[in-house]
């Protein structure tokens, strides 16, 4: 025991045995500690289930018991709840930010194989541009040597 009465002893202004089920776990130090799990869940019932629970989980039950307590006087409504809900909110909108940049990874992966296709492809057709305009240019050369007769002799 903690020399001294624990902060649940203080609080209830009893006397605090050598067994005390609180006193390992609210501190003489820290009576805000037992004053807010008491406010919310009453001395009887934090008692009742420290007792119920096997004893290597006892400390995490307190310390359970105090963050759903500080959760429940901070935001009486939802309380911890509360929080659950913002941060699986938090997780489906970062999920959701996540797949629109691997989606836009995966666009500029397969973009950068066709521009690179399209660069290629756009000096093909450069050159076979360049060559169509020397057979154009060939041709006119032709069609200006080629006459025309004047007029045809079915339209007369």
């Amino acid at each position: 025991m903690i020399s001294g009465r624990c902060a649940a002893c203080k609080n209830q202004r009893r006397r605090c045995p050598s067994d005390c089920i609180f006193s390992p776990y609210f501190p003489a130090n820290d009576p805000q500690r037992f004053a807010s799990v008491h406010r919310i869940y009453g001395g009887s019932n934090v008692g009742k289930m420290l007792q119920q629970s096997p004893p290597y989980l006892r400390e995490q039950a307190a310390n359970t018991l105090h963050f759903e307590a500080q959760c429940r006087i901070q935001d009486p409504v939802y309380g911890c709840v509360g929080i659950i809900s913002r941060l699986h909110q938090e997780i489906h909108s970062t999920e959701t930010a996540l797949a629109k940049i691997q989606t836009q990874i995966v666009y500029h992966k397969l973009k950068i194989p066709r521009v690179e296709a399209e660069s290629n492809l756009n000096v093909l057709s450069t050159l076979d541009a360049e060559s169509n305009l020397n057979i154009l240019a060939a041709q006119r050369r032709n069609m200006q040597e080629f006459q025309w007769p004047n007029q045809a002799p079915w339209f007369n």
